[in-house]
């Protein structure tokens, strides 16, 4: 749909980068769709400011078998690469997914939690 627009004169392009992540029967599942409609699949992945420094950290501390707590702290961490300012549970959103196919959204409280265990 976005290749579509992409080709099409007069009409408003996506100027958004997406990373969408889900789980299905073969796992975890990462996607990175970019303003001109091209996607990738990721490991793991960044975006923003300061982005090659964020993936140079992910490069070094991802690994295949990392347990939720592990994700989350390195996700956090990864967020502090090129954060400006103090990160906490009021100006963050962390959204996990698992084996149970859930999604949701930590409560502020637990980010902080996080936030408490990394520092």
């Amino acid at each position: 749909v976005m290749q579509e627009f992409t080709q099409s004169g007069g009409v408003r392009p996506f100027g958004v980068s997406l990373l969408i992540a889900g789980f299905d029967d073969n796992g975890p599942q990462l996607y990175q769709v970019d303003p001109s409609g091209s996607y990738f699949s990721w490991k793991a992945s960044a975006m923003g400011k300061n982005v090659s420094n964020a993936k140079t950290f992910l490069e070094k501390r991802y690994t295949e078998d990392m347990e939720l707590d592990d994700a989350v702290h390195t996700a956090i961490l990864t967020l502090k690469e090129g954060f400006e300012g103090q990160i906490s549970g009021k100006n963050i959103e962390i959204g996990i997914i698992g084996t149970d196919r859930k999604f949701r959204v930590l409560t502020p409280a637990e980010i902080d939690d996080y936030l408490g265990e990394v520092e």
